[in-house]
């Protein structure tokens, strides 16, 4: 494994090529890209499996999931949105809909101004980068592998991007939190992280 100064100019220099490069996504590609992880998004989860999911406010470029959390709303379920409560702390889950007052936050990334602290069944989780083993190239703060080891139970975790940001391989440091299953507009794919769990009704759409 690289030494830690090492692994963290990769991850640097990785982060923010993949950034540039999913910004640059053609605006007519991005529209059929967006679709495409849509459908599979809907098709792996529909909107009604999960009785809270997690998810998050897009920013630089990501896949806007607000089309798939309204129709998590309006099939009678509930979403909830991240906030940052300190630079080293875990998310802090808050109860989101279309109504919600948002107020800018760290990095003046909206999340909603108020509500309790929720834990979610499953968290949407935006990728930067990623490879086939469910490991997640971020934007170096550790907020997502902080929050899946502090909640319990732990959410289902899905990684959430374009294709742009598919990495072959690169090596997990010991804190990295691996995805459970990963939706791009190739599709959707399960790690193995967690196979057993996957299979449970829930998972497969067939009730909470």
């Amino acid at each position: 494994m690289p030494a830690p100064r090492e692994a963290n100019g990769w991850r640097k220099a990785a982060r923010q090529r993949l950034v540039a490069a999913r910004l640059a996504i053609a605006p007519e590609q991005r529209i059929a890209a967006s679709a495409a992880i849509s459908a599979a998004l809907e098709a792996r989860f529909p909107p009604g499996c999960f009785a809270l999911l997690g998810a998050y406010w897009p920013i630089q470029g990501e896949y806007n999931p607000l089309g798939y959390l309204r129709k998590v709303i309006d099939a009678g379920k509930a979403v909830a949105l991240p906030a940052v409560t300190a630079p080293d702390a875990p998310l802090e889950f808050r109860p989101w809909t279309t109504k919600t007052r948002m107020e800018q936050g760290r990095w003046d990334i909206l999340h909603p101004a108020q509500g309790p602290a929720m834990t979610p069944d499953a968290l949407l989780i935006p990728l930067v980068g990623f490879d086939g083993a469910g490991h997640r190239l971020g934007y170096g703060g550790g907020y997502y592998d902080r929050t899946l080891a502090a909640l319990a139970p732990r959410p289902l975790a899905i990684g959430v991007g374009f294709e742009v940001g598919r990495i072959e391989s690169f090596e997990a440091q010991p804190h990295d939190a691996r995805l459970d299953v990963i939706v791009t507009e190739a599709g959707a794919f399960e790690t193995g992280r967690a196979a057993p769990h996957l299979t449970s009704p829930r998972e497969r759409g067939e009730g909470y």
